[in-house]
């Protein structure tokens, strides 16, 4: 028998949620508290799978889509699954009222996990009676493309229902992480953010345009984050590995570190400045067609990594 995994909210993050699941074997079973939006979802759906073949990444998208059904109420949603993944709105009343309904729709044994960005699950769980099987499982977007996972728990939540959500997440095709104790942001959106309020700031104070710094990341940082990050990245740029790099450099970095002892806020003439930046290059209205190009670069470099899978180390 086919088993089946439950979405509960089916914007971005719960499109590419199906689409990783259904593209493993399962059946999906979408519900949105949102009239039409799960119509809405299956339409896009089907728009990022057909994309997919086209980069070589699925052979049938018709295949893959059959899985996907839409699910009129919670409780048909949730009805003998073994996982559900909660992409509802990130907020922490909105994630309270949806995970204490799943709680008491979903059997005991059920694991109710979140794609909450860095709201940790303490926040939205604490009155729920089985907040021991509640954990964030957080994506990057798009999950069907971006492999990372971050499985972060509640204090409350058993060490066991871990183990399983990072065991199905690798059976998935994804790289799940452990983040061994709550945080706000995790890992990865913490680190993105002292990136990116270092941008900010380079920008504010005139260093570089909006442009230039992106470039720095696109044409320079990332190309090898791409493929390893920050620590394996110094260990290899060091004649005798991270110590060495350490000693080279680590007054450089305290220093940069000391001039940002007291990050500012964005303002509104900076976001607004910023955005003006950003306008040049790209009308608001053709926001929604870059996505979709930047889905399909992210195909392109996941078929590229998919052929070189079999380089040795």
């Amino acid at each position: 028998m086919q088993k089946s995994i439950a979405i509960i909210g089916t914007g971005l993050i719960g499109q590419g949620w199906a689409i990783v699941f259904a593209q493993a074997g399962y059946s999906v079973r979408l519900h949105d508290f949102k009239e039409g939006q799960t119509n809405l979802a299956i339409s896009q759906i089907t728009q990022n799978l057909e994309d997919m073949m086209q980069c070589g990444l699925v052979i049938s998208s018709q295949e893959i889509l059959d899985r996907i059904i839409i699910c009129p109420t919670l409780e048909t949603a949730v009805k003998g699954v073994i996982y559900v993944q909660e992409s509802v709105y990130e907020e922490v009343d909105i994630k309270n009222k949806i995970t204490q309904a799943l709680d008491k729709v979903c059997e005991p044994k059920i694991i109710i996990g979140s794609s909450s960005s860095g709201i940790p699950s303490s926040a939205f769980t604490h009155n729920v009676l089985g907040r021991d099987r509640c954990l964030i499982a957080h994506p990057v977007n798009p999950p069907y493309l971006v492999k990372l996972v971050e499985i972060v728990p509640a204090p409350w939540t058993k060490p066991e229902n871990v183990d399983k959500v990072y065991q199905l997440m690798k059976e998935v095709g994804q790289e799940p992480i452990r983040v061994d104790r709550e945080i706000d942001g995790f890992i990865l959106n913490r680190l993105q953010g002292v990136l990116l309020n270092e941008a900010w700031a380079l920008f504010e104070e005139g260093y570089a345009t909006t442009e230039d710094i992106d470039k720095t990341i696109s044409e320079g940082l990332g190309t090898r984050w791409s493929f390893m990050g920050p620590f394996e990245t110094i260990d290899l740029n060091a004649p005798h590995g991270v110590s060495d790099y350490a000693a080279r450099l680590k007054s450089l970095y305290h220093d940069i570190a000391l001039s940002r002892t007291a990050p500012k806020q964005w303002s509104q003439k900076l976001i607004k400045d910023v955005d003006t930046e950003m306008r040049k290059k790209l009308n608001v209205k053709n926001i929604i067609d870059r996505q979709r190009w930047r889905d399909r670069k992210l195909m392109q470099q996941l078929a590229f990594k998919k052929n070189q899978s079999n380089l040795k180390e």
